[in-house]
């Protein structure tokens, strides 16, 4: 008998993340933190910077998870920022501000102590 061939190759899976360094931990949680008053900024830079090193696969997936979070965010400001035409969107920029200070200060938490976070509310747009 023949087996139709794959219509589709199959996923590689993420890599796994043994070990990282007490710098990298820092500075993932450094990362996270940042998202709240720089929203994007560092998260890029960490990501752009160390992409392409192996050796610092643990720091790329926090910051690509920082990074798809505070896009998320930016997405979520633009939208409450066309809903202030109906008054809504002023609350709703508080509730977004708060939850944005929260969630980075329990991932920058999870990340000193377990080691990693991803965020319960986020798109993913950055893989």
């Amino acid at each position: 008998m023949n087996t139709p061939p794959d219509e589709f190759p199959p996923v590689a899976p993420e890599p796994q993340v043994v070990g990282h360094s007490t710098d990298d931990k820092n500075l993932a949680m450094l990362t996270h933190l940042s998202g709240f008053i720089l929203n994007i900024v560092v998260p890029l830079i960490i990501w752009l910077m160390y992409k392409d090193r192996v050796e610092k696969a643990y720091l790329v997936s926090e910051a690509k998870e920082a990074l798809n979070f505070q896009i998320t965010v930016l997405i979520g400001y633009v939208i409450c920022w066309i809903l202030k035409i109906i008054l809504i969107g002023f609350f709703l920029s508080w509730v977004l501000w708060i939850a944005n200070l929260v969630f980075c200060i329990v991932a920058a938490v999870k990340v000193s102590s377990e080691g990693t976070y991803r965020y319960p509310i986020v798109l993913r747009l950055v893989s």
